[in-house]
């Protein structure tokens, strides 16, 4: 089989690479690394020869390309479906798929005020409108499913819906967004597990500074 290569960014800042990588490193899928990172203003130029749209994350096997966070994780999915990536009943992955184009293609309020930094300090900042609907609708999300499946992640085991939602955990995190005991649990769950303090190990060691991304 053609090895897997996913290319990403700054994982201190880098929220959609995050997802791919936390997802495809929990499940165990075998893959090669390569961080680029977007240390220029308009991003790195070395971006451009391997993704279509001069980005990253951006996965290489063979001849493909695979570009977009939700797509990698699907392609990684299909090869893999002994992985689990996302939950065995088909009502919960119908439910997975759904919750994670929603975060795919929502809560833009909160995605530009708060960008993903994992080594700042825990501090709130001044929230524009409509960041904390964002989070009352995350929130809701979470509760629900961790109540349906019984958690510690949102369909029981962790899925590509909780990759989806990784770089969220963050944000709430050290912005200091949410006191709820039920959605610190999950968010503990996240920084729990092996993958995610992975990642973290190796962001907080990084010296890139992005200044639009030090909110």
């Amino acid at each position: 089989m053609e090895k897997l290569t996913l290319y990403i960014g700054n994982k201190n800042y880098s929220s959609w690479s995050f997802r791919p990588w936390i997802a495809m490193t929990a499940a165990g899928v075998p893959f090669e690394e390569v961080l680029i990172p977007f240390d220029f203003p308009a991003g790195n130029p070395k971006f451009k020869p391997i993704s279509p749209t001069g980005r990253v994350p951006v996965l290489h096997h063979g001849g493909v390309r695979v570009w977009e966070s939700l797509s990698i994780i699907e392609y990684v999915a299909e090869m893999f479906p002994d992985k689990g990536m996302w939950p065995n009943a088909g009502d919960d992955r119908a439910a997975a798929r759904s919750i994670s184009m929603e975060m795919l293609s929502g809560f833009r309020a909160l995605r530009n005020a708060c960008p993903m930094n994992m080594r700042r300090p825990k501090r709130v900042i001044d929230l524009p409108d409509g960041v904390m609907d964002d989070v009352a609708r995350i929130e809701t999300i979470w509760r629900e499913f961790r109540g349906k499946s019984g958690g510690p992640f949102l369909f029981g085991a962790f899925s590509a819906a909780d990759a989806m939602f990784a770089p969220v955990v963050n944000r709430f995190d050290v912005y200091d967004l949410v006191k709820d005991e039920e959605t610190l649990a999950y968010m503990n769950a996240m920084k729990s597990h092996p993958a995610w303090v992975q990642w973290q190990d190796a962001a907080l060691k990084e010296t890139w500074i992005v200044p639009e991304d030090e909110a």
